[in-house]
C-alpha cells in the first residue's frame, strides 16, 4: 500500500508518523535506532528519512589563503533506508531533494531505492546553501519541487531523463509533498503558495505533509482555503515540542513562523531547557488532541532534540 492508500484505508483514524535524520558523517546508528526504538511502539503509519544536501566549507592554507571543498554532513538517505528496513517492519519514505544535487544524481538515487524495493518517497525543493542569499540549483539541476515531480513521473513512464526507455521498468514511485500552513517564505502569500500546492496534486503528487507550526487555527484556516481551492489530498500536520529556550528566537526566524500569544507568553516565563521541555509537551499535547478530534489523517513529528518530548505526547493522545 501506498501512503495515501494507508491515510485513506482507515479515515475515522488518526495516525501517527515521524521524521529521523541520517547520522552525523562517521557517526553509527546507535543514536537512530535508540529513537526508532523508542517511538515504534505508536505503531507509525510510516518514517520519514531526510536528505541533506553537501554544504561548502573555507579550510586555511598555510599561506593564509582558503581553500573552498564540498562537505556533506549527513550522507546515507538511501542506506539508512536499507537499513531501518533489515532491522524493523516499517514503512521507510525517503526524501528526495532538489537541493544539492543534479537531475542525473536524482536519477541515481531512484534506481537504488526501486532496487531496495522502496516505491514511496517525498518530493522537496529544499534549503538554499548557507552560503547563499537564495535557492541556486545545482548544474543540471532543479529549481522547483514541480520540475522534480516531472522527473519522477518521467521516470514512473519508463523513461530516463534524457528521454531513453528504461528497459525493465520498477514499481512506479508514489510520492508526497510538503505544504505551508503559514505560507512558504519565498511565496508572496498564502493564496499563491495553496496554488502551487493545488499544481503539485495535479501533477501527481498523493498527500502533504505541512512544515512545523505552534497555532492550529492557522493550520485549520489553511485546510479551509486548500479545500475551497480544489486540493482533495490528504493533508496532514506536523509538530515539533518545544524543547530549549533558544527556540523562542530561532525557530520563528529558521522556520518563519508565527507563535500564539499565549505559548509565547508561557515560554516567557521559562527559565530552563526544563521549563520548555514540560511546556512544549503540555502545547504539544494540546495541539494533538485537537488535531486528533478534527480528524487529522495522521500526526507527523519532527524528531530532533525531541524524542522523549514526543514519546510523552504520543502515550497521552495515540
Amino acid at each position: 500500500m501506498t501512503i495515501a492508500d494507508i491515510l485513506t484505508s482507515h479515515p475515522q483514524q488518526t495516525g501517527f508518523s515521524f521524521e529521523v535524520l541520517p547520522p552525523l558523517k562517521g557517526n553509527g546508528t546507535e543514536v537512530l535506532f535508540r529513537t526508532i526504538d523508542s517511538l515504534r511502539a505508536f505503531q507509525p503509519l510510516f518514517i520519514n528519512i531526510t536528505t541533506h544536501r553537501s554544504e561548502h566549507i573555507y579550510t586555511e592554507q598555510a599561506d593564509g589563503t582558503y581553500i573552498r571543498r564540498s562537505l556533506r554532513r549527513r550522507p546515507g538517505t538511501v542506506a539508512v533506508a536499507s537499513a531501518i528496513m533489515q532491522r524493523y517492519d516499517l514503512k521507510v519514505v525517503p526524501h528526495v531533494v532538489c537541493s544539492g544535487f543534479s537531475a542525473e544524481e536524482i536519477e541515481y538515487m531512484l534506481l537504488d531505492l526501486q532496487f531496495l524495493g522502496i516505491s514511496d518517497v517525498l518530493l522537496l525543493r529544499g534549503d538554499k546553501a548557507k552560503d547563499e542569499p537564495r535557492f541556486t540549483p545545482s548544474i543540471g539541476g532543479h529549481s522547483h519541487t514541480t520540475e522534480l515531480i516531472e522527473q519522477v513521473n518521467q521516470f514512473n513512464a519508463g523513461l530516463f531523463r534524457d528521454g531513453s526507455p528504461i528497459r525493465h521498468p520498477g514499481k512506479p514511485f508514489a510520492y508526497g509533498v510538503a505544504c505551508y500552513p503559514e505560507k512558504h517564505e519565498e511565496a508572496p502569500n498564502l493564496d499563491f503558495d495553496i496554488s502551487i500546492l493545488l499544481r503539485k496534486q495535479q501533477l501527481g503528487a498523493t498527500y502533504a505533509i505541512s512544515q512545523l507550526f505552534y497555532d492550529n487555527a492557522r493550520w485549520f484556516d489553511f485546510v479551509a482555503k486548500a479545500r475551497a481551492a480544489g486540493i482533495t489530498i490528504p493533508l496532514i500536520p506536523a509538530l515539533k515540542p518545544l524543547s530549549k529556550l533558544s527556540q523562542l528566537n530561532v525557530l520563528p526566524r529558521t522556520f518563519h513562523l508565527d507563535m500564539p500569544e499565549p505559548l509565547s507568553q508561557e515560554f516567557a516565563k521559562c527559565h530552563t531547557d526544563e521549563q520548555v521541555r514540560a511546556l512544549g509537551i503540555e502545547w504539544g499535547v494540546q495541539q494533538a488532541k485537537e488535531l486528533k478530534a478534527a480528524g487529522a489523517p495522521a500526526i507527523h513529528f519532527y524528531t530532533v532534540s525531541a524524542v522523549e518530548s514526543i514519546r510523552e505526547i504520543a502515550k497521552q493522545v495515540f
